[in-house]
């Protein structure tokens, strides 16, 4: 904890003096934040990889050509951004009490968490980013495989808008995720089980919306006209307005533990 209540605050104004001291609590774990992911990150790329290639050392050249349309799916990649979400949830948790006992006020934590999801986000997307030129520039890693320029994701000849779109997916799972943190803060197990059931009814009822007013077709539609630029920027709204909710939430949570 040291680590914590050392930071100089000779040169740091007094209010981001406590949103940093929150910075650094959150992050004091940098295996948790940054390690695991890359590694695990890492494997799944290394698994892929191998699929790929007895993929297509057991087809000819037509077969091949067809499986390339295949792997252009995979969705291998998105495991970091759910599991920063996982994090998210982790550490507010753990990280809550222990930040109002060093002073820090709701507010400040809430700043200091949107802070440090903000820059693992900047950090992430710049790792993707560059994994994913890297991938254009082996043909796929030699089998023209798509790893981290999925269909989902990829954004042709405009390396700055591919970052903005590894962006807004890591703040959409991080900032979503403060919001359930908040909820297991405030309500524990049982508030966090209570609001994965509403979402499922709330998603479980826009299908029913969709299927029985055979919209289906515009939705898609409307989905193709955004394009992966406009899904990711409007996740990032969704991004935005999730840290005054969750801010709202830990207001009246009492810390445990």
């Amino acid at each position: 904890m040291s680590a914590v209540t050392s930071t100089p605050t000779a040169t740091i104004p007094g209010g981001f003096s406590r949103v940093w001291r929150v910075v650094r609590l959150l992050t004091a774990n940098p295996t948790t934040v940054i390690t695991w992911p890359l590694a695990i990150l890492g494997i799944i790329f290394v698994m892929n990889w191998a699929i790929w290639w007895l993929i297509y050392i057991n087809l000819d050249s037509p077969q091949a050509d067809d499986a390339t349309d295949g792997i252009q799916f995979s969705g291998a990649s998105t495991f970091i951004f759910v599991y920063m979400l996982v994090v998210a949830v982790q550490s507010i948790n753990l990280s809550f009490p222990l930040a109002l006992g060093f002073g820090a006020t709701r507010r400040s934590f809430s700043l200091g968490s949107m802070l440090t999801f903000g820059m693992l986000s900047v950090f992430f997307a710049s790792i993707m980013t560059l994994g994913a030129w890297v991938e254009g520039l082996t043909n796929g890693w030699g089998l023209r495989g798509s790893f981290f320029r999925t269909i989902y994701f990829a954004v042709d000849d405009n390396w700055a808008g591919q970052w903005w779109v590894f962006f807004c997916w890591f703040a959409f799972f991080s900032f979503v995720g403060m919001i359930f943190a908040a909820v297991f803060v405030r309500w524990k197990g049982f508030g966090l089980t209570t609001a994965f059931i509403l979402l499922g009814v709330a998603l479980l009822a826009g299908v029913a919306v969709l299927t029985f007013t055979d919209s289906w077709l515009a939705f898609w539609e409307g989905l193709g006209e955004l394009g992966v630029l406009g899904i990711s920027s409007s996740a990032f709204v969704i991004a935005l307005l999730s840290v005054p909710l969750s801010h709202l939430l830990l207001r009246r949570a009492t810390p445990r533990g």
